[in-house]
């Protein structure tokens, strides 16, 4: 309980430092780097201590990753600074949801298949203004142990792909703990939360960026989502 206790201090702490700093950065309408140091000094406080293998697009690509925890979300945007496609819900959870738009998160809802042009449209605006976007197109939280399969249909965005736009799979490992670490099942969220904050610790975060490649090579989202689930696995060893 006091561990968890010093590493909410701590994020706190990291929000009110980054936060009026962002609102200055947004007022002179510069780009502001502290959502970024945000989410870095989240996953630092976490315990993740990130290595990096291979280099991130700076612009202009959607980065395509495995899907393993929450903590995906820090440690990917701490190193890349990309915003996210997330599910509708996680804008209604308080205080996160707020966070998620700070770092211009694109909200989606799957379910709602008349709103998909909307959601495409959203998608290729942010794409437009040469942000980095990172989608999670296994649709939910995987063990580590094996890629599920990939909702081809979470890349429709690359479906005719943007002007200029290239793809770069990511896979984030854990390690030894990512058994340990890693969502899975209906544990509730914050129950996750809880047991991430009150690991004993700091374990290690791989993030691997692999060679990107031009979407107009491929022949629509399903060849294009084969692609980056191959390249995902080998990454993997295997």
């Amino acid at each position: 309980m006091i561990r968890v206790t010093l590493r909410v201090a701590a994020l706190v702490l990291a929000l009110l430092l980054a936060l009026p700093l962002h609102l200055l950065w947004r007022l002179l309408r510069l780009p502001s780097p502290w959502p970024k140091w945000f989410l870095g000094s989240v996953a630092r406080i976490i315990g993740a201590r990130r290595r990096t293998i291979g280099a991130p697009l700076r612009r202009d690509v959607v980065f395509v990753s495995n899907h393993l925890s929450w903590m995906d979300i820090p440690i990917l945007a701490g190193r890349s600074g990309s915003a996210f496609v997330a599910k509708a819900e996680l804008s209604t959870v308080p205080l996160v949801g707020w966070l998620c738009t700070l770092n211009g998160t694109i909200f989606v809802r799957r379910e709602e298949r008349m709103a998909v042009a909307d959601q495409i449209n959203a998608l290729r605006e942010a794409l437009a203004e040469a942000w980095a976007i990172t989608i999670f197109p296994e649709g939910t939280t995987g063990d580590g142990k094996a890629l599920l399969p990939f909702k081809a249909a979470l890349l429709a965005v690359l479906d005719p792909p943007p002007p200029g736009v290239m793809v770069q799979p990511v896979r984030v490992d854990y390690g030894a703990a990512t058994t340990e670490l890693a969502w899975v099942g209906d544990e509730p969220g914050t129950a996750h939360a809880r047991r991430v904050l009150g690991r004993r610790g700091s374990f290690a975060a791989t993030v691997h960026f692999c060679e990107p490649f031009d979407p107009r090579d491929f022949s629509g989202r399903k060849a294009i989502a084969a692609e980056a689930r191959a390249r995902i696995t080998a990454a993997g060893g295997g």
